[in-house]
């Protein structure tokens, strides 16, 4: 296809864009003071600041050039074959923010979403899906009506959001808003009601990577493969010598191209969500995405540091507390773990459970394994030899998340916004310009790696890096403005750039 070679091409490159672009007075989501010209745009304005965003990012890209600045500018046309099937993949993670800052820290920003998808539009594809698995606990209602989703289908389906449509975008675009997820937990904790099989299997593709999975090297221990709040018997199903399941939406596999629409955050487990981690959302069901190994580092596992005796008869108590199925019984046993698990912490321990930490050395196997597969996976469950799509890679970092994420982050003013056509290169980049060392955090590193199925062509030393249209050193991406991002407390002082740390 002439989109993934020209990919291939401009793989390297990595944008970065401030996102208010010099205008003073402006929200960091919102309308914009001023409307900014866009004649490329139904009404010929970008009257929020993510749409003013994502165009400066595009401009500074270089896409489309002969026609920049002129109604029939189509930016990702080259990218995004006409009548193509897309995917538009953001973080819908959880319907509320943990640590109560919010949801503009958490979740990739609707108006980002619309902003991206209004040029998706212009390259005018057959189909464009806005989809994810957000985590069981998600209340998705919710989620909807806090970030305003059909209303920004329904202006999408439009075309113009009411104003009369400008050239381009075809008055009438196909939209669906689609949860991936097969499991939802009727609540928040252990012993709630589960909802299951909630989307038929047939809207998913079953990969089977074995010898060649990421965590095949880890297949001796697959007995300890864990994932929090799911049943343990459930992954060894799925994971065990020689069989490395994924069930993945049918939308990703089925897309021409995929349009990565991470919000950058902090993440207990990786240290950091963004490009890589993002895609985490493909896959139906948990029990497919092994997270951690049970026990401590000392004692084969890589859950936590040490090897606490407390801490690990608190896992063997989650173990007992999810296989039994939702109700009091599970309730129990879920609360008798949360009380030993206290006692750790009243020792002096670290009371996570949950791989929490810069040890983990599982995650970032299942989230490298799902990149291989939406890169090269077919519609039969099998990988191909050469790319099956493109993945665009546009992060809404306008404000990003830092400390306990995924679901409990902090806003950063970051003020930036990121792209690339390749998702490791674009993650190295965005790990700088967080204050983090990506050599020093492993699903950056490692996904470099030569492995079968690669997902680069090149070293992270080959990355082009360009900043507000200029092209700098890689060495000299930094914070912006010296704003490092603050690690989660299992990474601090092992994810840090020296440059950050230093001062």
């Amino acid at each position: 296809m002439p989109a993934i070679e020209l990919g291939e091409a401009l793989e390297r490159l990595v944008v970065v864009s401030r996102s208010h672009g010099g205008v003073p007075g402006a929200p960091a989501y919102g309308d914009l003071p001023q409307p900014v010209e866009a004649p490329e745009l139904p009404g010929g304005k970008a009257h929020t600041v993510a749409q003013a965003a994502v165009r400066r990012l595009l401009l500074d890209w270089g896409l489309d050039g002969p026609r920049l600045g002129r109604p029939g500018w189509n930016p990702l046309g080259a990218l995004i074959p006409s009548g193509a099937h897309v995917l538009i993949k953001p973080n819908w993670v959880l319907h509320s923010n943990q640590s109560g800052h919010g949801l503009e820290c958490l979740v990739t920003h609707p108006s980002f979403i619309e902003a991206v998808a209004r040029y998706v539009a212009l390259a005018r594809p057959s189909r464009l899906v806005i989809g994810d698995a957000p985590i069981q606990g998600c209340d998705f209602t919710a989620l909807r009506a806090a970030c305003g989703l059909d209303g920004m289908a329904e202006r999408l389906r439009r075309g113009a959001g009411g104003a009369p449509p400008g050239p381009g975008p075809p008055a009438d675009v196909p939209v669906e808003i689609l949860d991936f997820r097969r499991t939802v937990l009727m609540g928040h904790k252990l012993g709630d009601l589960k909802a299951e099989d909630l989307r038929d299997q047939k809207n998913f593709v079953l990969f089977d990577l074995g010898g060649r999975s990421l965590l095949e090297p880890l297949a001796g221990q697959s007995r300890r493969f864990r994932v929090t709040m799911y049943n343990p018997d459930l992954l060894r199903r799925t994971h065990a010598p020689g069989r490395h399941q994924y069930l993945v939406a049918r939308e990703a596999i089925e897309a021409d191209v995929v349009v990565n629409l991470p919000k950058l955050k902090s993440h207990k487990k990786t240290c950091i969500t963004g490009a890589l981690k993002n895609l985490i959302g493909i896959n139906g069901n948990k029990e497919y995405l092994p997270h951690h190994r049970k026990g401590g580092q000392l004692r084969g596992g890589d859950c936590y540091p040490g090897g606490s005796w407390l801490k690990g008869r608190a896992e063997d108590l989650l173990d007992l507390a999810n296989r039994r199925r939702p109700g009091m019984l599970q309730r129990l046993f879920a609360r008798a773990a949360d009380l030993v698990r206290r006692g750790a912490v009243e020792l002096g321990e670290n009371g996570d459970l949950e791989g929490s930490w810069h040890g983990n050395d599982t995650v970032w196997r299942t989230c490298l394994d799902l990149q291989r597969i939406l890169r090269y996976g077919r519609a039969d469950g099998t990988l191909s030899d050469s790319p099956q799509r493109l993945v665009l890679t546009i992060t809404d970092a306008i404000v990003g998340g830092e400390g306990e994420g995924p679901l409990a982050n902090t806003p950063v003013p970051s003020g930036f916004v990121a792209g690339g056509l390749n998702p490791a290169a674009v993650e190295w980049v965005q790990a700088r310009l967080m204050g983090f060392d990506p050599a020093r955090i492993a699903l950056t590193r490692e996904a470099f790696g030569a492995f079968p199925y690669p997902l680069v062509g090149f070293s992270a030393s080959d990355i082009q890096a360009r900043q507000d249209g200029l092209d700098v050193p890689l060495e000299k991406v930094c914070p912006l403005d010296g704003r490092a991002f603050l690690p989660p407390s299992g990474w601090r002082g092992h994810c840090e750039l020296q440059t950050a740390t230093a001062g």
